[in-house]
């Protein structure tokens, strides 16, 4: 059980580092690779993608989360059936 915690702390750690660098790399462009200037609804608009793109993983770290809590509470019970 405690590995499932570790490897879902790292992989949310990850996650947010990668969330957080791409998020910093598109709002500090000036110009993107097309050519086209970024104006702030621009950016706004990228980063908004970037996040819907990264709603998936944030649900299933949300019910790994949720399957972690369920089976550390039957495991400190007791209750070893998988």
């Amino acid at each position: 059980m405690k590995v499932s915690w570790i490897l879902w702390s790292i992989v949310t750690s990850t996650e947010i580092v990668v969330f957080s660098a791409l998020t910093f790399l598109l709002w500090a462009r000036e110009i993107d690779a097309a050519g086209a200037i970024q104006t702030t609804e621009i950016k706004l608009i990228s980063i908004a993608v970037l996040a819907l793109a990264f709603l998936i993983p944030a649900v299933v770290q949300v019910l790994w989360l949720t399957i972690n809590l369920v089976m550390s509470r039957k495991y400190k019970k007791g209750i070893h059936k998988f």
